[in-house]
């Protein structure tokens, strides 16, 4: 992917790195930078309206790590209800100027990853590939020609098959397990390996790998 410039207030705050309340209702946690991605948790307070006078961009993905409801409106004047669930990903792409608002009485938190580019080109395919030799732990949420998503869910003291990782890939820790906390976020590369959890919980994560 091709590195670009930040531009939307959300996108803004993050290349600071900052962590601070905004005028305009948000507070960003910058997560990760890295030539392909820019990861970090936007938070909306409840009943303020978040205007994001330039836009968006670059595409990205949202995960949702709070269950709430919130309004988005466009250039179009038309206002779109959202409402999800923690753990819920969604595809949105670069956009115009927008006001979001957060119509919940608690804040939320979103995980957005930011796409510095597009897509490198085809990608090989491996014959280890976890969707394929490990279908009951690995399950894809969506794909298109810039990431795919995947869904991980072990039960407790359960163990995968043997598979490859191609790509680069942002994992969220949905849940405590092993080696890491709820909503702790890493970057990830190649690796062939084989996993397990050791833990008496079920270990549940998203990876989204980056073509």
């Amino acid at each position: 992917m091709r590195i670009t410039t930040c531009f939307g207030m959300l996108a803004l705050l993050a290349c600071a790195g900052l962590r601070a309340q905004s005028p305009s209702g948000v507070s960003v946690d910058n997560k990760l930078d890295t030539p392909q991605v820019r990861v970090y948790v936007a938070t909306l307070a409840p009943h303020t309206p978040v205007p994001s006078r330039n836009g968006h961009a670059t595409d990205r993905v949202l995960i949702y790590l709070d269950t709430g409801h919130m309004t988005r409106q466009d250039s179009s004047d038309k206002v779109q209800n959202i409402e999800f669930h923690r753990g819920e990903i969604r595809w949105r792409p670069a956009s115009g100027a927008y006001v979001a608002e957060n119509i919940t009485d608690h804040p939320i938190r979103i995980l957005e990853i930011d796409l510095k580019g597009k897509a490198a080109g085809p990608m090989p395919v491996s014959k280890l590939d976890p969707t394929v030799v490990d279908p009951k732990h690995y399950k894809v949420e969506f794909e298109n020609d810039q990431v795919r998503v995947l869904r991980i869910h072990y039960d407790a003291h359960d163990k995968g098959e043997q598979h490859e990782h191609i790509l680069n890939r942002v994992v969220l820790y949905l849940n405590d397990q092993p080696g890491a906390k709820a909503d702790d976020v890493r970057i990830s590369g190649a690796a062939t390996h084989t996993e397990q959890n050791a833990s008496d919980q079920p270990a549940d994560r998203i990876a989204v790998e980056l073509k």
